[in-house]
Parts: structure tokens; C-alpha cells; sequence
């Protein structure tokens, strides 16, 4: 997987408790609707809203320039000020300003972090805005669901990633197992993934037959694509109201896709904690479970190794259900901006119809909306569509809670403890369970 893109997942989902702290005196989400005529400057002013975001690559930043332009030049009664700050400085200093009551009007925030935003009173409900003029119907219902706290959507999405089961077919081709579906809808399941990986692993030769997980680096990024194997077995991580994993972590279906996991470790040693730079267009690894993202990555860094020849993807592998973890960077409003309806047609615009098209024409990212997605060749052709459809239909948010940085680091040590340590897995998941709903229970009200 490319690091870059694996160190941004993991990095983007560290909220700290303090931030929940510091705004503990508004802890009540904001769910007012739309502003009010009085909240409006006068006809002759000019609104200025301020814009924050994290700086991305040339291609996100050029097209969110091309979005300000253009909005700015439509809209002469508003002007957008946008500054892109350092991704890596970016939470502080957006959750510095939010303390400090002076928060910028329109904010770019990670999915997983939305619930402890929109817990401590710092974002603006929008879901009367959606449903006025946001066209929701044209968003599927598992990626609005991945923005909505506590019946309220608290960000605007523009663009997801997905993952899929990446596998060398002349491998495949040559030990005589069955190449899976490349069909969204006809996915190959865990056991199937199992048995190929035994015929395709040779140890002595450094060859093993599947990474499921990306390893196990940092926690929000790895536990990314370990949250989807819990739920193709029909296991939960926690209530849908983001409080407890008691009752969903120690289900039975939970700690047999925790047990699955760990086995293809230490049983049936066809996954490998440590691996050689670049294993899988190296020949050393026969499936793994990558990202949309590593499509581009693979065709520029390893031009020999060519998808359609020597390797394909396929839908994730299924237990009883279809799953994939959804939930991007997206738009909010600050529940503070005193110009909260002229912040959302600037929202609106950006990842609404048009503004989607464009960001997504420069960024070759896919786009939310249905409508959008349909304007572009190639994500309703192979091997796009895969990730796309799979989306569309099997997107699941990652747990919804306050406390997300705790529950996903809890969740990935349960996962290395149990594969890497080889503990119970009743025991294991046990302790994360105590640490989750200490979290919540520690958590600033």
C-alpha cells in the first residue's frame, strides 16, 4: 500500500481528549436550523467566510483553487478566504482556534473525527440544509450515514476510497486456482481466500499467500481495513450510538472474524508480520488487501507489473455479508459563524453536482454522488467500478463515537495481541472492551 496515503488514515483519526475538554462548557450539538434572515449582513455588505483545510497533494489543491475561484466570481456578494495549512499541523491548530472561540466559518474534517467535533457543540447541524437544497438522494445512505451524529448530518461529503482484494493472477494462474470474480456483487469468501493462500504460500521462497490488513502500523490506519472483516463475519464493534462495545466486540460472529484473522498468522502461516519493501509487484506476497489509491501508485512505480497480465483486484472477500469501511474528509460549518447560510452555499456548491464534477475531473478521486460518478467513463468500467459499486452499496461508516482515537486503538491491539501475541481471544477482547468504555465513561459530558 502506498505509505503515504496509509499514514494519512492513521493520522487523521488522532482527535485529542483534551480538545473534548476544552469545549466541554458546549457540549450540546448545534441542530438549529438554517439561519435566520437577521443573521444576514446587509444587502450592500460583502460576507467574508474563512475556509480551512488540510493542504493536499498538487492535484487536490489545484482543484480546491479552481472551486474558490469560480464560487468567488458566481457569488460577488461572498467571499471565501481559504487557507490550506499543513496536514500535519492541521488538528491542532483547527482545534486551537475552536478553544480559542474564534474557529474558521467552513472546515475540512476527517470522517472519524466528526463525532467528537459535533459532540462538543462545534459544528453546525445541516441537515435542514440538505434536506432544503443538499439533494440527498443522490448520496448513498451508508456514506450520509457515516456523517450523521445523533440523527444530525454535521458534514458535507465530496469523495471516498475504498479497498479491494488485490491478487496475482499468473500466481493464481499457475497453481490452477479459480481467478474470483471481478463482478462488485460476487465477492470470493474468507474461506476461499484461506485455502488459495495455503496452495500459494512458500515460506522457504519468502512467498506468502495474503496480507488482510496492511500489518499492523498505526491504529487508525490499519484498523481501517480491520473493521471490515468483523463485519463480513456479521460481528459488531459498537453500539450504533457510538457508546459501548459491550454486547457488539464479544459477540460470537466478532470473535470469529478476530480468530480468522489471527489464524492466518500463527495456524495456517500464510500472512507474515514482516514483509520486504513492495512485496506484492515484487512477487512475494499473492494477495493483499490495498486501496483505491494504489492503482495509480502501481502503474507509475512498477510499470512491468501490469494490471489485466499479471495481477488483477476483485471485490473484498465475504464471510456472511459485503462490507467496506467508508468516510472521507468532507466539509463542515462552525456552529460560531454568524453567516452559517451563505457558508453553506459555498458547501453546497463544492460538493454538490458541479462543484463534485470538477474537484473529482482534476483529483481523479470518486466522487459521492451517484450522478456524478455516472459522468465518468471509468469509474463505471473494471477495475474502478469494483471500488465505486462496492461504495454504493456495501459502505459501512466506521463506529460513530466521541471517542474514536481510543475505540480504534483499542480495536488494533486487540487484533496484534491476539495474532502477534497469540492471547485468547476472549481475553483480548475483553481488555478492549474495558479500555473503549472506560474512554467513554472518562469522557468530558
Amino acid at each position: 500500500m502506498k505509505k503515504t496515503k496509509l499514514a494519512a488514515i492513521g493520522t487523521s483519526a488522532l482527535l485529542a481528549t483534551a480538545f473534548l475538554a476544552g469545549c466541554s462548557s458546549d457540549n450540546n450539538a448545534n441542530t438549529s436550523s438554517p439561519s435566520s434572515a437577521s443573521d444576514k449582513p446587509a444587502s450592500s455588505e460583502q460576507v467574508k467566510l474563512t475556509f480551512w483545510r488540510n493542504s493536499g497533494n498538487d492535484a487536490e489543491n489545484s482543484a480546491y483553487d479552481q472551486l474558490v475561484k469560480t464560487f468567488n466570481a458566481n457569488n460577488p456578494d461572498i467571499k471565501v478566504e481559504m487557507s490550506p495549512i499543513p496536514y500535519s499541523d492541521y488538528d491542532a491548530k483547527l482545534r486551537t482556534s475552536i478553544a480559542a472561540n474564534n474557529p474558521p466559518d467552513i472546515m475540512a474534517i476527517d470522517a472519524p473525527n466528526m463525532a467528537s467535533y459535533a459532540q462538543s457543540g462545534a459544528l453546525q447541524s445541516l441537515t435542514d440544509y440538505f434536506k432544503a437544497d443538499g439533494n440527498l438522494d443522490d448520496i448513498p445512505a451508508g456514506t450520509i450515514g457515516a456523517y450523521t451524529y445523533k440523527d444530525n448530518i454535521y458534514m458535507a461529503p465530496l469523495t471516498e476510497s475504498s479497498i479491494a482484494l488485490f491478487y496475482n493472477k499468473k500466481m493464481f494462474e499457475a497453481a490452477g486456482i479459480p481467478l474470483p470474480s471481478k463482478n462488485p456483487d460476487e465477492p470470493i469468501t474468507w474461506d476461499q481466500v484461506r485455502e488459495a493462500a495455503i496452495k500459494l504460500t512458500d515460506a522457504k521462497k519468502g512467498i506468502y499467500g495474503i496480507d488482510p490488513a496492511q500489518g499492523f502500523g498505526g491504529a487508525g490506519a490499519t484498523a481501517y481495513f480491520k473493521y471490515p472483516i468483523i463485519w463480513q463475519f456479521g460481528g459488531e464493534i459498537m453500539d450504533k450510538d457510538g457508546t459501548t462495545s459491550k454486547g457488539y466486540l464479544d459477540m460470537p460472529e466478532t470473535k470469529k472474524a478476530v480468530q480468522f484473522f489471527a489464524d492466518l498468522y500463527n495456524k495456517d502461516k500464510v500472512s507474515s508480520l514482516e514483509y520486504p519493501p513492495d512485496p506484492f509487484p515484487t512477487g512475494k506476497l499473492a494477495m493483499t488487501v490495498d486501496g483505491s489509491w494504489s492503482l495509480s501508485f502501481l502503474a507509475e512505480k512498477f510499470p512491468n507489473f501490469k494490471l489485466g497480465e499479471d495481477w488483477d483486484i476483485a471485490p473484498l472477500p465475504k464471510g456472511t455479508k459485503q462490507a467496506v469501511a467508508n468516510g472521507s474528509w468532507s466539509l463542515a460549518i462552525s456552529s460560531k459563524s454568524k453567516y452559517a447560510d451563505a457558508a453553506w452555499k459555498f458547501v453546497n456548491y463544492v460538493t454538490g453536482a458541479e462543484g463534485s464534477k470538477l474537484y473529482s475531473s482534476v483529483t481523479k478521486d470518486i466522487p459521492v454522488r451517484y450522478s456524478v460518478a455516472k459522468q465518468f467513463p471509468e469509474l463505471n468500467e473494471y477495475p474502478k467500478n469494483v471500488f465505486v459499486i462496492q461504495n454504493q452499496k456495501y459502505g459501512r461508516s466506521r463506529p460513530i463515537t466521541p471517542i474514536f482515537p481510543q475505540m480504534s486503538d483499542a480495536v488494533n491491539k486487540m487484533f496484534e495481541e491476539v495474532s502477534i501475541g497469540k492471547r485468547n481471544v476472549d481475553t483480548a477482547i475483553a481488555d478492549a472492551i474495558k479500555k473503549i468504555d472506560k474512554a467513554y465513561a472518562d469522557m468530558p459530558k
